[in-house]
């Protein structure tokens, strides 16, 4: 477990970057698998969403079923539903109420008000940061008065520019939206390689989001094998699925 710093300097708000250990699952799942949507056993996924809510205490999870939007969800009022709907982010002033994001190479995005009042978790893939869903959790908090230079931001593991090939026609995709998107490019014996967390922390620059507001976890989910579930891993390797990490933000209490 990671959690960023920057957050935790935030009163009555607590937040982990969970790794794929201390779980029950096993095979290709080993150990923590929280994928809802994987293939793994169902009773062994439920139970490591518990080891999860135990280490918040809490029985209150809330997930998305992810489809690389730019959806956010604004939970206003206690569910019993463990995924709220289609969407990659989720926004609440809730209290006690644990959101989260699966990731397995894609970016989970932990966010909230310098006040701790309003907090916000995000699926981070490249399809959803190129269809701007910063920019739309940025306007949800503005929407509520908070001005983005009293956002805090935790971008946590995701896979690493040098285990991230990409296609010429991607890169040129990226680049037609910003020409300054180049710099995001590494270029070596004729492969292409993307930085998929450069790619975020631009869309928070152009929030007017600083770098000092956001801690960076540069842990490489493709090439940390023991430590973290990773698709385009799990690809290479042909199994026919893997696993997800879990990444959770908590509002523990009233922050006004």
């Amino acid at each position: 477990m990671i959690s960023s710093k920057k957050l935790n300097k935030i009163k009555n708000t607590k937040n982990l970057f969970f790794s794929r250990k201390g779980g029950v699952s096993a095979g290709i799942y080993k150990s923590l698998n929280c994928g809802i949507g994987s293939r793994d056993s169902k009773a062994n996924v439920l139970k490591n969403l518990n080891i999860v809510k135990e280490k918040f205490r809490s029985n209150n999870l809330n997930l998305v079923n992810q489809i690389h939007s730019n959806k956010i969800i604004t939970l206003t009022k206690k569910t019993k539903a463990l995924r709220l709907g289609k969407a990659d982010g989720i926004f609440t002033s809730l209290n006690n109420n644990l959101i989260g994001i699966l990731t397995a190479d894609c970016i989970p995005i932990l966010m909230s008000s310098k006040c701790g009042y309003y907090i916000c978790a995000l699926h981070g893939g490249w399809k959803g940061l190129y269809k701007n869903i910063i920019k739309n959790a940025v306007n949800l908090f503005k929407k509520n008065n908070v001005n983005p230079k009293d956002i805090i931001c935790g971008i946590g593991p995701s896979i690493g520019q040098n285990s991230y090939e990409v296609q010429k026609k991607f890169m040129m995709k990226i680049i037609r939206q910003n020409q300054n998107y180049q710099k995001l490019f590494l270029f070596k014996k004729d492969k292409i390689f993307f930085n998929l967390q450069g790619y975020a922390l631009e869309k928070f620059k152009e929030q007017n989001i600083k770098i000092n507001q956001i801690d960076l976890i540069q842990k490489d989910t493709y090439s940390l094998t023991n430590h973290f579930f990773s698709y385009r891993r799990s690809v290479h390797k042909n199994e026919y699925d893997y696993g997800r990490n879990i990444s959770i933000i908590v509002k523990t209490e009233s922050s006004l």
